[in-house]
């Protein structure tokens, strides 16, 4: 089984520690995600694992503990997330260069084909328009040409309760655009997006896109993709689809160990916290000895 690590939340930048311990003892518990009082076992022994994938902005809590993953056999690749949106909409996150260089270490020590840079989402609006966007999707991919093979892009979704949050915003004069908007837009922005990676040597595709970016360049593709990583792994992984994710999604079958309203980034456009309040108790009274992330399930 592939193991996602995760989409829920960001355990490599918060629960190192408690991933590690998990590996040690090769188990987890993990909390039914639409039903909290559920929760089922995972196993982390090293038989049982096809290879782990770690989701992040910034694996500074899990990087003392990669060389030891690696010792025990774990095929592990990273899909790290850099958008520089800064203030008001990730005002928690690290410094832009502290990320790029942790990125640029990871492809330097495990290679530049095990790190895949997800620009997304791509959110349009008056502080955030095409010009934004070119530019500085132009100055990430100067910063990690040589250091990742693939770049995933994908706009927003427009859940109920991230509009109310970006709604909050507008006191800032942060305001964004309607979909309609977005896609009329979409496609002239993403055929330049495509063509800035093509210069620097970078595979691009999207992510669960409802729009049709094709003609733009830009292929759908998968995050945790069973082909690319019998490529750099040299053995059968599971590419069939999992039933489990969104239509658009042509992610490989992979078991989510994380737990939604566990981020601290708690980016305003996070699909994954919908209390940022709860977020911020569970990470307090998180036990890193624990079976699982969360006190309830523990």
């Amino acid at each position: 089984m592939i193991i996602s690590v995760s989409r829920r939340t960001d355990i490599p930048a918060f629960y190192g520690d408690w991933m590690i311990n998990r590996l040690r003892e090769g188990y987890c518990v993990v909390p039914h995600p639409m039903k909290p009082r559920e929760s089922f076992r995972v196993s982390l022994k090293i038989e049982d694992v096809d290879a782990l994938v770690f989701w992040t902005k910034y694996p500074v809590s899990l990087m003392p503990y990669f060389d030891e993953i690696k010792s025990r056999g774990y095929p592990f690749i990273f899909l790290y997330t850099l958008t520089n949106y800064d203030s008001p909409l990730e005002s928690k996150l690290a410094p832009l260069w502290d990320r790029l260089h942790m990125f640029q270490n990871i492809a330097t020590k495990f290679g530049a084909e095990r790190i895949i840079w997800r620009y997304d989402p791509i959110i349009l609006g008056n502080q955030t328009d095409e010009a934004f966007h070119i530019d500085n999707f132009s100055q990430l991919a100067s910063a990690l040409k040589g250091y990742t093979q693939r770049v995933i892009i994908s706009f927003m979704d427009y859940y109920g309760f991230v509009m109310r949050r970006l709604a909050e915003l507008e006191k800032d004069m942060f305001l964004v655009y309607d979909r309609d908007t977005v896609a009329a837009r979409a496609p002239s922005l993403t055929a330049k997006l495509a063509q800035i990676a093509q210069a620097h040597d970078m595979e691009i595709q999207s992510c669960a896109e409802e729009l049709d970016l094709k003609k733009s360049g830009v292929a759908p593709g998968s995050c945790i993709d069973g082909a690319l990583l019998q490529k750099i792994f040299g053995k059968p992984f599971p590419q069939k689809k999992d039933p489990g994710q969104r239509k658009k999604c042509l992610c490989a079958v992979s078991r989510d160990i994380g737990v939604y309203d566990t981020c601290g980034h708690q980016c305003v456009y996070c699909y994954a916290i919908r209390n940022p309040d709860v977020a911020e108790q569970r990470f307090k009274s998180h036990d890193p000895n624990a079976p699982s992330l969360t006190p309830s399930t523990a």
